[in-house]
């Protein structure tokens, strides 16, 4: 598995390559949580390169995107390849986070929410 990270206005951007699985599950999710600037910022997720994804690795999603949720944001995830996108779709995992095609597509909804809810003064 590779990891790389960008920090955008209002979301961490997660490219996940390779595979994730019980052997490296702690590792996705342990960089998740290093990278993450603020918890009250969106995570999208790349998978555009992520070719298999078990269920230790869903329940990494799961969390991220319960926690997400608990600071009033999302994890948002991009590029499903089949494999990946089958498992969320039977775990019902599709109603946890938010799916796009193109991680482009993820970059401007989350600029989009932003702008829909903007912060609150100083």
């Amino acid at each position: 598995m590779n990891l790389t990270c960008r920090h955008l206005p209002g979301a961490t951007l997660i490219a996940v390559a390779g595979q994730v699985d019980t052997r490296n599950s702690a590792q996705l999710e342990e960089y998740i949580d290093q990278h993450r600037e603020r918890l009250d910022e969106h995570l999208i997720i790349d998978m555009r390169e992520l070719s298999f994804l078990d269920s230790s690795g869903l329940a990494v999603l799961l969390a991220a995107a319960m926690l997400a949720r608990a600071h009033g944001v999302g994890v948002h995830l991009a590029g499903l390849q089949s494999m990946p996108a089958r498992l969320l779709e039977i775990t019902g995992t599709e109603r946890a986070v938010t799916v796009y095609d193109h991680v482009e597509q993820a970059i401007a909804a989350v600029g989009n929410l932003d702008l829909a809810n903007p912060a609150e003064p100083a």
